[in-house]
């Protein structure tokens, strides 16, 4: 049984359940000091690509040659001159990335979002994946792909090259996992919605902790939440937790009942305060939490937005000058 399971979730009701909700799910754990500057990438002071409040898709060649694409969403109050920072949103298997702005609403966040487009996979049919599962494409290096593509954005926008997060639903989710192991030297935080945390990716060996909030739907069919072993899948919770563990967290979850269909897991004491959370959505399905259209089978539950919720946490760090590439 998982560490998050093991402990029991304190029902709430009223004022005490504004408040849990406001401690459990607004608050980061390190937030970004006051007064701390940005890391203004080597784009600012450049004309931006597209006005602000536009998305559109772009193209790049990699440096290894290969042909990519992703698609790009500015704030409206984008400024050349004031470092924003930048969330990298990586769509399901057979998804896109205008698909993903649509259902997820994170181009209504307070930042450059990018969703980057995968290759086509292997299985059944043409389905763009991300590298670690069992269908991705063969000899992708998407870790590469999004060092290249990372390289591209801050040489023609102005970054905060301290603030730059990931997520993803599904598979890309599960791809955000193999980035906070492998590219922690430039992903600040990650925030997977409906993992498949496929163990075929490569060794987890980060620089440094790697702060995660991560949600899913215990009723999921096509990502089980107790896990499925005979694809290598782990419990999405004891998965969590393990994630809490190689950030030298406590072991035992902060856990309350914040919404009627929502419990809370928040491990503490990590780190250097990398703090890990798992939303459990009781009942939900394959689906992206506040989504207004189709994310995914199965229940999408409207008690919470995870864009917001993922955004309050993952926006609270900042990634030192020490720790960068």
């Amino acid at each position: 049984m998982s560490t998050a399971r093991r402990s029991r979730a304190v029902p709430l009701a009223g004022a005490a359940l504004a408040s849990a909700c406001a401690a459990l799910l607004a608050a980061g754990a390190a937030p970004a000091e006051a007064g701390v500057r940005p890391a203004p990438s080597p784009g600012c002071g450049s004309a931006p690509p597209q006005a602000p409040g536009e998305s559109r898709q772009h193209d790049l060649t990699t440096a290894d040659g290969t042909d990519r694409s992703y698609r790009l969403h500015l704030p409206d109050d984008y400024s050349p001159d004031t470092p924003a920072p930048l969330l990298l949103a990586y769509h399901g298997r057979g998804g896109t990335g205008a698909g993903t702005e649509e259902f997820s609403k994170l181009s209504e966040l307070p930042a450059a979002v990018v969703y980057p487009e995968g290759l086509v996979g292997t299985g059944d049919g043409e389905r763009q994946a991300w590298q670690g599962a069992p269908y991705s494409p063969p000899g992708a290096d998407d870790v590469a792909f999004t060092h290249d593509l990372l390289d591209e954005l801050e040489a023609g926008l102005c970054i905060d090259r301290g603030r730059v997060y990931a997520t993803g639903k599904s598979n890309g989710a599960g791809f955000t996992a193999i980035l906070a192991c492998a590219a922690s030297e430039r992903i600040t935080a990650i925030a997977p919605v409906a993992g498949a945390f496929y163990p075929d990716g490569p060794g987890c060996s980060p620089t440094r902790p790697v702060p995660v909030i991560e949600f899913h739907g215990t009723a999921d069919a096509t990502i089980p939440y107790p896990g499925d072993p005979e694809r290598g899948l782990p419990p999405v919770a004891d998965w969590a937790a393990a994630r809490a563990e190689q950030n030298g967290c406590r072991p035992d979850p902060h856990t309350a009942r914040i919404e009627p269909d929502i419990t809370a897991y928040r491990w503490t004491g990590c780190d250097r305060g990398a703090q890990v959370r798992h939303i459990a959505v009781d009942g939900g399905g394959h689906t992206w939490p506040g989504a207004d259209s189709y994310s995914g089978g199965g229940r999408t539950t409207q008690t919470i937005e995870a864009h917001e919720v993922l955004w309050r946490f993952v926006s609270g760090y900042r990634l030192p000058a020490s720790d960068r590439a």
